[in-house]
């Protein structure tokens, strides 16, 4: 049985369809990237899936088998599943060790204030923030740290899978090759992830699937170099192709 399953989910503001029909599973342990143009559904997906800051007006998603549509964004989190965003988030009057804290607590609510610290700074270690920067103030890190952040205080809750919205976004090519590690590595800890990512390349160095999105509904998905090639993807990229004179 997949961990996700997404049937026939839908999201509209008045006319606008930003995410139509859309049905997709993702198996426990596997990296799924999913892409399209601007505009195309992504986020908006990812808000449905999550219920931060809504769900779907319909359709049904299910987590290891359990209906979640309807749910809080706090429910949906309780059991597992969590989310970044394509801004780098973080409480930036909060030091960076303090925000990895949230969320290491915040992941397990029983767990005493020593485990939990020992939790943040396992976390923070992960994603590469020194113990030197633990007693930064969040809001005075690059951009750069600043996802690597965000990153670690979802780590430190502990996820089953963590939905990354455009982790590459803003980042030099050094930066993006620094990030396609931490995720595979991510993967590695057992965290099921799913990835938006405008970068293919990002995208087809890490993706077991790829779902493409556009103007809301699928356009195509399946192996990520198949997935490429498809004429649908290539025209939604980058306009149809005139012929030769």
């Amino acid at each position: 049985m997949p961990l996700l399953e997404v049937e026939g989910v839908s999201k509209a503001f008045g006319s606008l369809k930003a995410v139509d029909d859309v049905s997709f599973a993702v198996e426990a342990g596997e990296i799924f990237g999913v892409a399209g143009p601007n505009g195309s559904g992504k986020s908006t997906l990812f808000n449905v899936i999550t219920g931060i800051p809504f769900g779907p007006d319909k359709g049904r998603i299910r987590f290891d088998g359990l209906e979640i549509q309807g749910k809080t964004g706090n429910a949906i989190a309780q059991l597992g599943l969590l989310r970044t965003f394509q801004r780098e988030t973080s409480f930036d009057g909060l030091t960076v060790f303090e925000n990895a804290l949230i969320g290491a607590s915040y992941g397990k609510p029983g767990r005493g204030a020593a485990e939990a610290r020992t939790r943040a700074a396992e976390a923070l270690e992960f994603v590469g923030l020194s113990s030197a920067t633990f007693g930064r103030l969040a809001g005075e890190l690059s951009v750069f740290d600043r996802k690597c952040l965000m990153l670690a205080t979802a780590i430190a809750t502990e996820p089953r899978m963590l939905l990354l919205d455009e982790p590459a976004s803003s980042l030099t090519k050094p930066e993006i090759e620094t990030s396609i590690g931490l995720i595979r590595r991510t993967a590695a800890r057992g965290i099921t992830v799913v990835l938006i990512e405008h970068v293919l390349t990002f995208l087809m160095s890490l993706s077991q699937h790829l779902l493409v999105l556009n103007q809301g509904r699928v356009l195509a998905a399946g192996d990520p170099k198949s997935v490429i090639a498809d004429h649908r993807v290539v025209e939604a990229y980058l306009g149809t192709r005139r012929s030769a004179a």
